[in-house]
């Protein structure tokens, strides 16, 4: 059974992580999967090669590298992007996550697609680009045909807090497999369950300093005991 199979049965925890301290942590803790980025202050930009690859060897953990070099919902520069695809991908990256909106706050989906262009064979995860576009349920529907397995979305630019009956409803229209984050707190886990979502993202959520402090292990473990 692949990973994405597991997404659609069975409850799994991704983690951001920062760099290889992270990675263990999360790893140790019992998350599932990894979205690594850097900058946070920007949320969440592409890490470097170096990264990737001090990650990689710090775990066993399935990877998803952020494709992002801008705050915001466009690319700075979608060339240098396409080429910081290929560099991890030489260097053994398979999963990545990515996502843009156009001016009118749609999703752009030919930006999306020259990116996906250089993943041909990985899996990916449309990020919340869906949760600030104009209309969650049309921006679904255009992101249905990129072609990834999972969105990263709170239903709401606000957090799960106000798009939790949004996401209730984006779990019906999956595939691709919807993985709920930003401003997700425990005490949302049950209803989410309960209204069959099966992947749940965290960050700072198992940081206890926040995001200057590092992934705490047993934070991470706090999460998983709630979806077993």
């Amino acid at each position: 059974m692949t990973l994405t199979d597991m997404v659609q049965t069975m409850p799994i925890l991704e983690v951001i992580a920062l760099d290889a301290p992270d990675a263990e942590a999360a790893q140790a803790g019992g998350a599932d999967r990894l979205e690594l980025v850097a900058d946070m202050a920007s949320d969440g930009l592409t890490p470097s090669v170096a990264t990737f690859r001090e990650v990689r060897a710090a775990v066993d953990l399935p990877i998803r590298v952020m494709l992002r070099d801008a705050a915001g919902f466009a690319p700075g520069d979608l060339t240098r992007l396409r080429r910081q695809a290929a560099e991890l991908r030489e260097a053994g990256a398979a999963e990545f996550v990515l996502g843009f909106l156009d001016a009118e706050g749609e999703v752009d989906e030919g930006v999306t697609s020259g990116l996906v262009a250089e993943l041909e064979g990985c899996a990916w995860t449309f990020h919340r680009a869906l949760d600030n576009s104009n209309d969650v349920f049309r921006s679904w529907a255009a992101v249905q045909a990129l072609g990834c397995d999972t969105v990263l979305a709170a239903g709401s630019s606000r957090g799960v807090e106000d798009g939790i009956e949004k996401l209730k409803k984006l779990v019906t229209q999956a595939p691709p497999a919807l993985l709920v984050g930003g401003g997700l707190h425990q005490r949302h886990v049950a209803e989410l369950l309960a209204a069959g979502v099966t992947g749940f993202h965290v960050g700072s959520a198992v940081r206890p300093g926040g995001w200057s402090s590092p992934v705490d292990g047993a934070a991470v473990r706090e999460w998983v005991t709630l979806l077993v």
